[in-house]
């Protein structure tokens, strides 16, 4: 092909072209790396440079460069596609880990491909920031070094999932995924992180998935602003809304009366929330609503006379506490209930 160019002064054909990148393609399908590839293509040349001594030094590097250019887009495009279906095989196994939606025996074994032993209990740490994440977010690589570079290849598997950081570790290794919170807090400008409980199986998997998802959505109707959390801190919560009726009754007779006071109820909600959040130390719990310490008892005894319950008082201090937790969770008053 050089002699017949450097006589003609012809440039490389169509077909010549797409042969070149069809031979690049089965390279890299073969796993034959590329700059071993073009130093074979310089070498090529310069052995044939005997034969082709009267050629035209311009017309030769122009072909050389052509073959190459042309070589080195079909080894390139089979490497994209290859990196492709690999994304989509593990995208589809990360979606049928996290939903459970794949037969789990075959599940397992596919595990084993990403690093992970199911037979083993595993927890999931769930991180998310103001802003979404997918696998190419630089918070992503940047956690993903910090993990690397502290563990090395332990059984860990890092990935996202609707935009948040998700990582999964063996149950028994709990400072992996406290040092991803962590880490994750850092990456994502000050995001938060839930951690679940250890699981058994691949069911556990998404258990604890679960779990490390409504810690994060409890986090943001009750106004938790701990960095991390974990499920196992968290129990008393689900059983307090497993009656939601229940509770709604709760939240009505005892913050109903809040109601009727000037403002509405919500700053009165507010002031019981500061109070109980700060252990019920009432120039603390001023402090965080910016009030006077005058104002914010006054605010209790305001409280006390609208609903008969006194937030000093032990005896009635549960029953508020409670209907205030309660109405955080079901978003009363703003909502119906």
């Amino acid at each position: 092909m050089l002699a017949e160019v450097c006589e003609t002064g012809r440039r490389l054909t169509r077909d010549e072209l797409e042969s070149l990148r069809a031979r690049g393609e089965r390279a890299a399908e073969a796993g034959l790396g590329l700059r071993a590839l073009v130093s074979r293509h310089l070498s090529a040349t310069r052995e044939s440079l005997p034969v082709l001594s009267s050629a035209d030094g311009d017309h030769l590097l122009a072909a050389v460069q052509q073959a190459i250019d042309a070589f080195a887009e079909g080894h390139e495009r089979a490497q994209r596609l290859a990196v492709r279906q690999e994304e989509a095989v593990r995208r589809e196994f990360i979606d049928d880990l996290l939903y459970g939606r794949s037969d789990l025996g075959r599940l397992a074994e596919r595990a084993e491909r990403f690093g992970l032993l199911l037979s083993r209990a595993h927890a999931v740490a769930v991180a998310q920031g103001s802003k979404p994440v997918e696998d190419l977010h630089p918070a992503t690589r940047q956690v993903e070094r910090a993990l690397v570079g502290r563990f090395g290849e332990r059984r860990i598997l890092l990935t996202t999932k609707d935009g948040r950081l998700v990582c999964v570790a063996p149950g028994d290794q709990e400072d992996v995924l406290a040092f991803f919170a962590k880490q994750a807090h850092a990456a994502t400008d000050g995001g938060q992180a839930a951690i679940g409980r250890p699981h058994p199986g691949a069911g556990g998997v998404v258990h604890s998935y679960e779990e490390a998802l409504n810690a994060l959505d409890l986090a943001g109707r009750l106004h938790l602003r701990e960095p991390v959390l974990r499920a196992a801190d968290l129990l008393v919560y689900p059983v307090l809304t497993r009656d939601r009726q229940a509770m709604a009754d709760l939240v009505r007779n005892t913050l109903g009366p809040l109601q009727s006071a000037r403002g509405g109820a919500q700053p009165l909600v507010e002031t019981l929330s500061a109070y109980f959040d700060s252990g019920c130390v009432a120039a603390e719990a001023a402090r965080r609503l910016n009030l006077s310490v005058r104002a914010f008892t006054y605010r209790l005894e305001r409280i006390h006379k609208l609903t008969g319950a006194n937030p000093a008082d032990s005896d009635h201090r549960y029953t508020l506490q409670t209907a205030v937790i309660g109405a955080r969770l079901l978003g009363w008053p703003d909502s119906d209930v």
